[in-house]
């Protein structure tokens, strides 16, 4: 299976929450990293330390999308919470829709959702790429 991981977080979140986030998302969908082809979220997120960890960690390059190219990706689950704080009604759905090449169908995670120890919020969507 070859997927794309659209990643959203509070600022500040550390590397092991979005680890973990990752991992539970891809064993709710028998995938492991090996099937990550692609990865994305906001250019706001182009910074994070904790994100940048697991990317380098993993191999991967982010791609960041600005918020007015993610707001034009439908999506199930918009949320005006997140456009309030980023511009666009998503960020983990619409980059993993983009970076899949992908519409709505091909979502197979929405939003996994988890807040860490410290508190901190990560969430992913996964896509799958289509062949």
């Amino acid at each position: 299976m070859k997927i794309a991981l659209g990643l959203g977080c509070d600022r500040g979140t550390p590397a092991a929450t979005i680890r973990q986030v990752i991992a539970e998302a891809l064993a709710q969908v028998g995938a492991t990293l090996a099937d990550v082809r692609a990865v994305a979220s906001i250019d706001l997120k182009a910074d994070e330390i904790g994100m940048a960890e697991v990317a380098q960690a993993n191999g991967w390059i982010v791609r960041f999308y600005p918020a007015t190219e993610l707001a034009t990706v439908d999506v199930p689950n918009p949320s005006e919470t997140v456009r309030k704080y980023t511009g666009t009604p998503s960020v983990s759905e619409a980059a993993a829709l983009l970076a899949a090449g992908a519409d709505a169908s091909h979502l197979i995670i929405e939003k996994h959702k988890l807040r860490g120890p410290d508190g901190r919020n990560a969430t992913v969507s996964i896509a799958r790429i289509p062949q």
